[in-house]
């Protein structure tokens, strides 16, 4: 991986941690938070479209179809992924999920990308992987009861599915139409802004709650979260998806360190462990 994309990917791992930090609780809010978290997304990055080479393209039909699609399987993503956390343990839900969408990632952008990462970068996405999870499955539930089937880990899977369509899909729009990451995230996330208001319509009095007790966490997020992605829509420009997608998932290392060392939570060597493990896959991906 070339230097600036690795750079990128680190600094949207760092973004992405820090939104993830200063918004620890209020995502609970479920579906006000992520209406807020639409608008506000657009409403901070929208100015900054004409400075970042606006749309990118003149094929304005591109540009409409990659972020309609965008929208739509961003949304699915946080449907299947809400629906996870109400069914299932949310560690194992977020383990298998962010371990599951690079591995898909990874698969297909070998398969229909034609991408070649070599032997060491492999084994570095699947240091990365294998730690990630790892990390997630620090607080896991015992079980699930008498369930045959842990409701967590088939959830976890959908979601990572979930991962890697939008991440290959968003990879190809970027790619193949030569999108503006500022235009197409602010596009995206514009449009995702109806779908939440479905979501919400007979819930006005907590949006407006949620804003009044949180509007500088909503704010951070609208931020935060846009400028982690631009960040990883930048690098799949100029480096291989197979490559850019599990390196994203350092902002899990980086969140479970935070726990450790600020928020003292339990069984810190074993998160620190998982985390070495990643950094062993961060090594080999850098090289």
């Amino acid at each position: 991986m070339s230097p600036l994309a690795f750079v990128l990917v680190f600094g949207a791992a760092i973004a992405h941690a820090a939104w993830n930090i200063i918004a620890h609780g209020i995502s609970r809010a479920g579906a006000p938070f992520l209406w807020w978290g639409a608008v506000a997304s657009t409403v901070v990055w929208i100015g900054a479209v004409p400075f970042t080479g606006g749309l990118g393209t003149d094929d304005l039909w591109s540009f409409a179809l990659g972020v309609v699609v965008s929208s739509v399987l961003h949304v699915g993503y946080m449907a299947v992924l809400q629906r996870g956390y109400r069914e299932g343990n949310l560690s194992t839900v977020y383990a298998t999920a962010r371990g599951t969408g690079p591995f898909l990632s990874v698969i297909v952008a070998v398969l229909l990308l034609g991408e070649r990462p070599s032997v060491l970068a492999l084994i570095g996405v699947a240091a990365v992987i294998a730690g990630v999870v790892a990390i997630g499955l620090v607080d896991r539930g015992r079980g699930s009861g008498t369930r045959r089937m842990d409701p967590g880990i088939v959830f976890g899977v959908l979601t990572g599915v979930a991962i890697a369509v939008y991440t290959i899909w968003d990879a190809h729009a970027v790619r193949t139409w030569d999108l503006s990451p500022v235009a197409f995230m602010v596009g995206t996330t514009l449009l995702q802004v109806p779908f939440y208001s479905i979501a919400v319509r007979r819930r006005w009095d907590a949006v407006w709650a949620l804003w009044r007790t949180q509007w500088r966490r909503i704010l951070a997020f609208g931020a935060l979260s846009p400028l982690s992605y631009i960040l990883v829509l930048t690098a799949i420009q100029i480096a291989p998806v197979a490559l850019v997608a599990p390196l994203r998932e350092v902002s899990v290392v980086l969140v479970s360190l935070f726990g450790v060392f600020v928020l003292r939570e339990s069984r810190g060597g074993w998160r620190i462990a998982a985390s070495l493990v990643v950094v062993t896959g961060i090594v080999l991906l850098a090289v």
